[in-house]
């Protein structure tokens, strides 16, 4: 698989036809989606540390091509504060989005005001042309909110170049996310998988769904394909996701699903966009 330089390459070279996304998996929940014309970067976890099971697979100092950035909370592998700063300078009309309880972390680390958006599930936004991104409220074990009652975890529903995405960033099932989720046509959907016990929460590790859960939520919710994503990144709360492969072969064989490789390009192909019109056929 390409790393570095040859990935970025990669990425600005991947064409991107109507109706499908260009996805790109870097770790834990760390993606990377391209549409026709939008390179979005979700959770960026791309700093070296001597836990990680793996090295990133784009030191930050590569990363040029960043439009949007998407931050689910403020745990460290997913607002990455070593990286961040970098990330910014090196990509300066790139649009972060971001729960609120985020925000004022974000400009201590150099990123302007005017450059932030809060993450509000009430409020539909549009980072870049052609990108709605609609936050929605996520349980990391609990289902906390700030001061002002907006929630402090996040996952993003993106409809972007005809195709519907739910990146669920770090969250348990919970009646209203089923709910909210569900009744979105959702044709690919990033759920994590690791889990949560009473051994890793004594250790302060929060946990999230589930391989069960993630496959059950796919498949009850119409997600026409589904990735497991939050499973490799830390030996203390990895999963198995041949575990997810086996649950779902066994109890919904029917249910279409992606297992990523690190660094890997898949090129999702919406099935539901082609039935509508492109634009620019019209």
């Amino acid at each position: 698989m390409p790393t570095g330089k040859e990935l970025i390459e990669e990425i600005r070279e991947t064409e991107v036809p109507y109706g499908c996304l260009a996805v790109w998996f870097l770790g834990q929940a760390s993606a990377i989606i391209k549409g026709a014309e939008v390179t979005v970067y979700i959770d960026p976890y791309v700093s070296p540390d001597p836990d990680r099971t793996f090295p990133p697979p784009i030191p930050p100092a590569e990363i040029t091509n960043m439009q949007v950035c998407l931050i689910t909370h403020d745990h460290s592998d997913h607002l990455d504060e070593r990286a961040l700063p970098e990330l910014a300078k090196l990509n300066p009309e790139a649009r972060f989005m971001a729960p609120a309880v985020c925000l004022e972390r974000l400009q201590g680390l150099g990123i302007q005001k005017e450059r932030l958006t809060a993450a509000l599930p009430a409020h539909a936004a549009e980072p870049a042309p052609g990108l709605q991104v609609f936050p929605v409220a996520a349980a990391h074990e609990q289902l906390e909110r700030d001061e002002q009652g907006n929630p402090k975890y996040v996952g993003y529903i993106l409809q972007l170049n005809g195709v519907t995405l739910y990146h669920a960033g770090d969250t348990v099932l919970f009646p209203e996310l089923i709910e909210e989720v569900g009744s979105r046509k959702i044709d690919l959907a990033l759920l994590p998988i690791n889990g949560r016990d009473y051994y890793r929460g004594s250790r302060n590790i929060v946990g999230n769904m589930n391989y069960r859960e993630a496959v059950e939520f796919a498949a009850t919710s119409g997600f026409e394909t589904v990735v497991p994503l939050h499973y490799d990144l830390f030996a203390g709360n990895a999963e198995n996701p041949g575990y997810f492969v086996d649950h779902l072969y066994r109890h919904f064989p029917e249910q279409k699903f992606h297992m990523m490789a690190r660094a890997e390009r898949f090129v999702y192909v919406s099935a539901q966009a082609f039935k509508n019109s492109s634009p620019d056929s019209e």
